[in-house]
């Protein structure tokens, strides 16, 4: 029984591709830990100004709507950008599409969403455990890509994104009046925009994107 059962299993793995069954292994191992890592539950508040819609008063100045939803827009952007990043280095056969992935995992990782949840703490904020739906239909979209595909559709998807978040950033820390959100916007701003400088370097952002 166990010599048949060897066998079969054998002829199976041969049938699918040793090799592309581990990268599947591997890409829902790496996503399953980034996610384990992201997605703990968000501490309450340390003060009620969360759910305020208008301007509040905070010891770092006055807190806006604007303010609120810049920590928003960073932790959304981090929690999809994290797993994904992750996801390149196994779906991609480019090794500079997957040394850009697991740089900005990374960097997310380890100062942005930190950082997003400190600030967001400090100031009271309730912040999403979770990517928007738009955002999980790219997680979804890349997930039945590889190679060459994955490759152009990662870096278009994660440009475009990371254009628009570093817009709102730029505004908002141009325009906030707390000091706690201008210096997390310095931090943030910086991060991101090495992350679209990453992403145009592979070469495959449209010309049109550039502008």
């Amino acid at each position: 029984m166990k010599n048949s059962y060897g066998m079969t299993e054998v002829r199976w793995l041969s049938r699918l591709g040793r090799g592309r069954a581990l990268m599947i292994l591997a890409t829902a191992v790496a996503i399953t830990a980034a996610l384990v890592a992201i997605m703990n539950p968000i501490r309450a508040p340390a003060s009620g100004v969360a759910n305020t819609g208008g301007t509040v008063n905070t010891k770092w100045g006055p807190l806006s709507a604007p303010d609120r939803g810049l920590l928003v827009e960073v932790r959304k952007t981090a929690l999809w950008e994290m797993p994904t990043g992750q996801q390149a280095q196994q779906h991609s056969e480019s090794a500079r599409v997957q040394k850009v992935g697991e740089t900005i995992s990374t960097q997310h990782l380890q100062s942005t969403d930190p950082d997003v949840r400190y600030v967001a703490e400090q100031l009271g904020v309730l912040i999403p455990n979770e990517p928007d739906g738009t955002q999980r239909n790219w997680l979804r979209e890349l997930s039945g890509k590889f190679g060459a595909d994955y490759d152009k559709t990662f870096v278009q998807r994660l440009h475009a994104a990371d254009r628009k978040v570093s817009q709102l950033i730029s505004k908002v820390r141009a325009q906030t009046n707390n000091t706690l959100i201008r210096e997390f916007s310095e931090r943030a701003l910086k991060i991101v925009n090495t992350h679209i400088s990453l992403l145009e370097g592979t070469g495959l952002v449209p010309r049109r994107a550039l502008h």
